[in-house]
């Protein structure tokens, strides 16, 4: 029985000890961790690990947003989810956060249902010590950097393609930011996607873990300890490259120098994303009135195959698939031209 005065810590004692008996973690850093609120942003190869990890470890207040629902080809990859979570429909963060409930019923853990945007951002950073990405795209990354460095909140950014995966841990003020290594994001079309190079299982462990490793480093107050180094590794061929940046913070960066922000605010980035892997694109409409499912699920009926849960309605209308949130948001499955999209969209949901 538990009193009014009793130590959650010495009531965990077990679920934590091998991780405490490490010296630089100790009691000391695992009541930091117990203490701390974490932002993953996306939940799904990446995130998922990543997720996983740190509600393991005990981050007291986890929050995870994802913009996505689950298919049968995330398994590959995505660690949190099983079969019935496909079969159930259920956007990754729902998903998410029922396992990791099962996983650690002690801590805190926030699903959100959304694609970051410029609207949202600093709500979602509300109160958090660490933000890690678990994205795949440089739009939201860029985002991610100029909320980070605009609110000096430490955030570590990661990515993996085929078996190739890099990741860079960002303290504002300290170490370069993403677009002291990177002024611009690529433009599109210039770089590969899982769809053209495809990805393993493998590498996601490996740079998801490293995130991990170095958001518990800053959770648990071991500022001393984070990289600083831009680590990448290519499993297939053996190979891990670490490049110093020391001298990579340029003295003009628009944005930790200068103090420019404009993902953040909206001037940059794009409201439509192609989906990786996927032959879908995802149109955002911020702003927009929420939408009644009941009454989609109706209308969408009169032409297609519909299912409904309280979290989305799809849709199968001819070639296309349909999948549309509460507030607007939509993934058009069939299709990966934007205007085609949008064309969908209006002529079944409506403008």
């Amino acid at each position: 029985m538990t009193t009014a005065d009793s130590n959650p810590l010495d009531l965990q004692s077990s679920r934590y000890a091998r991780q405490m008996r490490y010296p630089p973690i100790g009691v000391e850093g695992q009541r930091k961790l117990l203490a701390a609120r974490a932002l993953v942003v996306g939940c799904g190869a990446l995130g998922s690990v990543i997720a996983n990890t740190l509600a393991r470890a005990g981050v007291g207040k986890l929050r995870i947003v994802d913009r996505d629902f689950l298919e049968l080809n995330n398994l590959q990859r995505q660690v949190l989810y099983d079969e019935d979570d496909v079969a159930a429909g259920l956007p990754k963060a729902i998903a998410a956060k029922n396992r990791l409930a099962r996983i650690n019923s002690t801590i805190e853990i926030d699903a959100v249902v959304a694609d970051v945007d410029p609207t949202n951002i600093e709500r979602l950073l509300d109160g958090v010590s660490c933000l890690i990405d678990g994205t795949d795209n440089f739009e939201t990354r860029f985002l991610l950097n100029d909320a980070a460095v605009k609110l000096d909140i430490p955030w570590v950014y990661g990515g993996c393609l085929g078996a190739e995966g890099q990741s860079l841990t960002i303290l504002p003020g300290q170490t370069p930011c993403l677009r002291c290594l990177m002024p611009e994001p690529p433009p599109p079309g210039t770089t590969p996607t899982c769809d053209s190079a495809g990805i393993l299982a493998t590498i996601i462990a490996v740079i998801a873990s490293l995130e991990a490793n170095e958001a518990l480093k800053i959770l648990s107050g071991h500022a001393e300890a984070i990289s600083r180094t831009w680590t990448i590794f290519d499993l297939w061929d053996n190979t891990v490259r670490q490049i110093k940046l020391d001298s990579a913070r340029p003295p003009d960066c628009p944005c930790c120098v200068r103090r420019e922000f404009p993902w953040l605010a909206g001037e940059r980035g794009s409201h439509t994303a192609i989906l990786c892997g996927r032959n879908a694109v995802q149109l955002s409409f911020p702003g927009r009135s929420a939408i009644p499912l009941d009454q989609l699920e109706t209308k969408l009926a009169a032409v297609g195959q519909v299912s409904r849960n309280k979290y989305l309605v799809r849709a199968a209308i001819g070639s296309y698939n349909l999948t549309i949130f509460p507030d607007g948001r939509a993934v058009i499955g069939g299709t990966e031209d934007i205007a085609e999209a949008k064309s969908v969209y209006a002529k079944y949901v409506g403008n």
